[in-house]
């Protein structure tokens, strides 16, 4: 398949993660909310790993009674980008953010990026900060960094949000994959994504080596379906109806966490929180997840506080 300049733009703009992120109005929607409280205070950091030093933000006071939440953001993304979603959860929870490999202020390291790389990063991230056990929100290669993270580092993890992210590469749209396939640097010219890479990057010459690990990245496969299921945590899956993948992927992983059970449907309400929770945006898409922070964190918020879901009135 050929594609023009145009055409690989247009198609690139489809699938990439977080460029909604840059939208004005999500941005403006957030300042303009009214709050009682008072921004919580936030300060940098930087945790040297592997020749590479990541850099983090920390929003709150990670000694509050609540358990601190970890963010990792998408591909092409940064911790500034996920503001609209960080700043909400800092109004309930001490929220830690950082910079993934390659990105934002932490720039390029030795290796490629993998996701399992991404996870010990994000490990060694929580070590840095003093927190023994966090919750974690991943979206779109975060989710997957989440996920890992799980995996190969279970005890630091309490309850897992993977949003916008799958177990198996195949679950993705054979569409989606090509259309990564033909992206080049020269897709970002003149973008907030490239604006803001520049902004942020020790190097900026370094972008172009960003683009193709990323490309690596969405073509290596990988299937992480045992160790979805045989994770302790409890899970709540997050996805737009269309998103990179098909809902019945997102229904899938719902499952492996034990969501859906039979016995618990049958009730006809829940008396206790549920192992896992699933969440479809109707008309949303996987970029579009991140134009809807106001409801995933809303959402998000009762299943990191394990609350049991509310029974209406008038039933019983």
């Amino acid at each position: 398949m050929s594609l023009s300049h145009s055409g690989c733009r247009s198609l690139a703009a489809a699938v990439l993660t977080g460029l909604a992120l840059f939208a004005a109005p999500t941005v403006t929607a957030l300042a303009a909310e009214p709050s009682q409280v008072a921004a919580p205070a936030k300060r940098a950091a930087i945790v040297k790993r592997d020749d590479l030093a990541i850099h983090y933000d920390i929003v709150g006071d990670l000694k509050s009674a609540k358990a601190p939440l970890l963010v990792l953001h998408g591909a092409y993304m940064s911790a500034d980008t996920m503001a609209a979603i960080v700043d909400r959860f800092a109004r309930t929870r001490p929220v830690i953010v950082l910079d993934q490999r390659g990105h934002g202020r932490t720039g390029d390291g030795p290796g490629p990026i993998t996701y399992e790389a991404l996870a010990d990063d994000a490990a060694a991230v929580l070590d840095a900060a003093g927190v023994k056990q966090a919750d974690v929100f991943g979206y779109s290669m975060g989710g997957g960094a989440a996920i890992q993270l799980a995996i190969r580092h279970p005890a630091k993890v309490a309850k897992l949000v993977s949003a916008s992210a799958g177990t198996r590469l195949d679950a993705a749209y054979k569409e989606v994959l090509a259309g990564i396939g033909h992206i080049t640097p020269a897709v970002f010219d003149n973008t907030p994504i490239r604006k803001e890479y520049d902004r942020l990057a020790p190097r900026r010459e370094d972008f172009p080596v960003l683009v193709e690990k990323l490309k690596v990245l969405d073509a290596t496969p990988f299937d992480w379906g045992s160790g979805m299921k045989a994770l302790k945590h409890k899970t709540m899956i997050v996805m737009g109806d269309y998103d990179i993948m098909g809902p019945e992927h997102g229904v899938e992983m719902f499952r492996m966490r034990g969501g859906g059970a039979p016995a618990l449907a049958a009730q006809g309400f829940l008396s206790a929180p549920p192992p896992a929770r699933l969440l479809v945006l109707p008309g949303t898409s996987h970029i579009g997840i991140m134009a809807e922070a106001e409801t995933v964190v809303a959402a998000t918020v009762p299943f990191l506080d394990d609350a049991t879901p509310p029974m209406p009135a008038g039933f019983f």
